[in-house]
């Protein structure tokens, strides 16, 4: 499969793209909890990076240094990534602590991105760096921890220039399966990105430029699709502090009615929570008429929440047309394939039962749902073991190539060998199909439960507990594992309990009984969990390996409790930390 021929692409480098939208009236609004919204011109956007450049320049950042950005959605991150920029360094962003209840985890993870990236310094703000004294102190970078406060003072102003294959931004994939590894993209690549995207996401005659998003700026599809896009169309972009999302998901929605957004991307559990907690109360008044482009990617796409989606919001204006199943990946850059503009969904109903035994698509019951073909530039082809490429309804692995791949995995040659060919084909780990022209995902190569001989995606089995009473909505996972009195592979559900009164032993029950009617696979062993038990990725990914894992060494434990002394806590720890690792340098 090929995508149609890239568009000439507007600007040489992100910094080029900047200092051109900077002429215009349009910029971001950023919105809080309480819904107060404050406006931040491009144009200021751009003065206040200069200065932060100027600024990391004095402190001793060099050309092509790795400056680690941990900060919320602000206007400090902002300062932060574009002043990177501006100094010719590049930018590492990565996730601030969000789940006190797994500190420890997280600075051992933090650190381990601080060393590989070589990062020459932190930027952070107060309120971050509370917490971040261990990390900073495992990792130890030349620099130190500072804040953008601190980094941005003075009237000086820096915008160096930088070759269009200069390094623009090292990003963690999500490490759903492995540790999360350095995504190393070139300014060139990330212009291209940009450049499928605006192709595939065109803008109506008459429509305003405006997009919305609630993603965190760490993650690709909130930094790249919608930060970086919003500088490319060029257009006004509405950002929403993801952990005000979650506690409201009504903001997403009445943002984009109030600022007519056009486009607006959230992975499948978004739409999902929107369902269950968004109010009616919260939706008077509410338009979404505006909302051509929306996009669900970043995992898999439920054919039931999608329908069940449209069915609740098209009172409210909203138009079935308008959701776009897609797919990418952070060594992409991210977008891979998109499906037509307008068309709405499309799946394919198959049996999953010869798709596990093999790899066949024939008519079934299961629902899967198109990801749409390859956006401009890129090419998709799906291969069988031994690199071959694979006819159409054959099941394989998800190949990639084209001007959004990654260079590699910074400083890591042999996990790029492996992920890259000489040729420039990207091996995704995904498994797929082909049908019509589409991209049809089965699942990840490495999260496969093989039972009977049979290769079955966990998402099949997984999907049969969206509706089990009991269960958290989205936390449970499907496991192969060999039981202790078996030499064959059976499957283990792990699942988190909704809430303290749940019999687990009747869930248990339910549990068993939805995958057999869904499936016709019985597990061998259902596991209650205490919520937030199950191991996640930054962008909130369920870690299925990491999952088994902890199941089999009994290391899997809910989050500690973290009150206001278990803060006050861990601050002081971060603190010591912080004193200790300046006595040393």
């Amino acid at each position: 499969m090929k995508g149609p021929a890239l568009p000439p692409v507007k600007y040489a480098t992100v910094t080029e793209m900047l200092a051109a939208t900077a002429r215009t009236e349009l910029g971001l609004i950023f919105v809080d909890a309480s819904e107060r919204e404050t406006v931040l011109p491009w144009a200021d956007v751009h003065h206040r990076a200069q200065r932060t450049a100027a600024g990391l320049r004095r402190i001793g950042v060099s050309e092509g240094d790795r400056v680690a950005i941990l900060l919320p959605t602000s206007p400090g991150f902002m300062d932060a990534f574009f002043g990177t920029l501006l100094a010719g360094a590049v930018p590492v962003p990565l996730y601030p602590p969000v789940r006190l209840g797994r500190l420890e985890e997280y600075h051992r993870s933090t650190a381990r991105m601080l060393e590989v990236t070589g990062a020459a310094v932190v930027l952070t703000d107060l309120k971050v760096k509370l917490l971040l004294g261990a990390a900073v102190e495992a990792a130890r970078p030349r620099l130190g921890c500072r804040t953008v406060d601190e980094v941005s003072r003075g009237d000086e102003a820096l915008h160096l220039s930088v070759s269009p294959e200069s390094l623009g931004l090292i990003q963690f994939s999500s490490g759903s399966t492995v540790d999360p590894k350095p995504v190393a993209l070139t300014h060139a690549a990330l212009l291209a990105q940009l450049a499928a995207l605006e192709a595939a996401s065109p803008l109506e005659p008459g429509m305003r430029p405006v997009g919305v998003s609630w993603l965190p700026l760490y993650h690709d599809m909130g930094l790249i699709g919608c930060l970086l896009s919003a500088l490319y169309y060029p257009g006004n972009m509405v950002l929403i502090p993801p952990e005000a999302f979650l506690v409201r998901p009504g903001l997403w929605l009445r943002a984009l009615s109030r600022h007519r957004g056009f486009i607006s991307p959230a992975p499948n559990f978004a739409y999902g929570l929107c369902l269950k907690r968004v109010k009616d109360e919260e939706l008077k008044g509410v338009d979404l008429s505006a909302w051509k482009h929306a996009l669900n990617g970043a995992e898999p796409v439920s054919v039931e929440t999608l329908r069940r989606f449209v069915e609740r919001f098209e009172r409210y204006g909203f138009s079935p047309s308008a959701l776009r199943p897609v797919y990418g990946l952070s060594e992409a850059s991210l977008a891979v394939t998109f499906p037509p503009a307008s068309r709405g969904p499309r799946s394919l109903q198959v049996d999953a039962g010869v798709l596990a035994r093999e790899g066949r698509v024939v008519e079934g019951s299961r629902a899967l749902v198109s990801v749409g073909s390859p956006v401009a530039g890129i090419e998709v082809e799906i291969r069988d073991g031994l690199g071959h490429a694979l006819p159409e309804r054959r099941v394989g692995r998800v190949f990639v190539r084209g001007p959004s791949v990654m260079k590699g995995y910074y400083g890591d040659a042999e996990a790029t060998a492996r992920a890259l060919g000489p040729d420039g084909w990207l091996d995704t780990g995904d498994l797929g199909f082909e049908d019509a022209g589409e991209l049809y995902l089965t699942g990840r190569a490495k999260d496969l439960v093989i039972i009977r001989g049979a290769n079955h995606a966990p998402q099949a089995f997984e999907e049969c507990l969206q509706a089990v009473d009991g269960v958290r909505v989205g936390c449970a996972v499907a496991l192969g594992f060999t039981p202790e009195d078996s030499e064959d592979e059976a499957l283990l559900i792990l699942a988190e309990r909704a809430g303290p009164a749940v019999d687990d032993a009747a869930v248990e029950e339910r549990v068993r009984a939805a995958v057999v009617a869904g499936t016709g696979i019985r597990p061998h062993t259902v596991r209650m969990l205490d919520p937030g038990t199950l191991p996640r990725t930054s962008s909130g990914k369920l870690r299925r390996s990491e999952a088994l894992r902890g199941y089999l060494a009994g290391e899997l434990r809910a989050p500690k409790k973290v009150g206001v002394a278990g803060l006050a806590v861990e601050m002081a720890k971060s603190a010591l930390a912080f004193v200790r690792s300046e006595q040393e340098d």
